[in-house]
């Protein structure tokens, strides 16, 4: 009776060890063929309308994430009825969420110049005010000197009718437009111009 027992305690024993040996590997393997999360980077341009801006970053291969808002202004979490004011100081924004192992602030860049008309002041097309202003909010000193570069080579290459009046900013507090802007085109299959 006390050998049964003996053995009895053994095998629990033994099946308890091979079952923590068995979740340890299971848990060391999930580590193992787990890879690190890419790293996300951002970047916040205005070019007019945000719903066209979004549409047209979404686009980027790279781009995990886009969301539009306000960026620029001097009022804490403003509305787009606010914005439509002129009088808040901020501009229509994308924030754009990328993976630099997949695209590059660079062609982000190229990206932001080609989609509008970077020459004219507070305006594209039939959408005038200062919310409408082209800027590039940057959000690290590399994105600032990418930026200002790239200005000055479109600017001495002549690739427009006039000067780039596009503003570069250190970054400012974004904050995100209400649902009803959130990939606008998606929703509606159309954007402003």
């Amino acid at each position: 009776m006390k050998t049964n027992k003996a053995l009895a305690r053994l095998f629990v024993a033994v099946t308890c060890l091979i079952a923590t040996t068995t979740a340890l590997h299971a848990a060391e393997k999930s580590l193992v063929d787990k890879k690190p999360e890419a790293k996300v980077e951002r970047a916040l341009f205005s070019e007019g309308c945000f719903w066209k801006v979004q549409y047209v970053f979404s686009k980027v291969p790279g781009i995990v994430r886009t969301q539009v808002g306000y960026s620029g202004g001097n009022v804490p979490n403003p509305s787009y009825k606010q914005v439509c004011t002129d009088k808040t100081g901020h501009a229509e924004t994308c924030l754009v969420e990328y993976d630099p192992t997949k695209t590059s602030y660079h062609k982000l860049l190229e990206t932001f110049f080609s989609s509008h008309n970077p020459t004219t002041l507070n305006r594209q097309g039939p959408d005038v005010g200062a919310q409408y202003r082209s800027v590039i909010f940057y959000t690290t000193p590399e994105q600032q000197k990418e930026a200002l570069e790239m200005k000055e080579q479109l600017n001495n290459e002549h690739k427009f009718n006039a000067p780039i009046v596009t503003e570069i900013e250190a970054a400012k507090p974004f904050y995100s437009a209400e649902e009803y802007h959130q990939n606008y085109f998606a929703k509606n299959g159309e954007v402003c111009y």
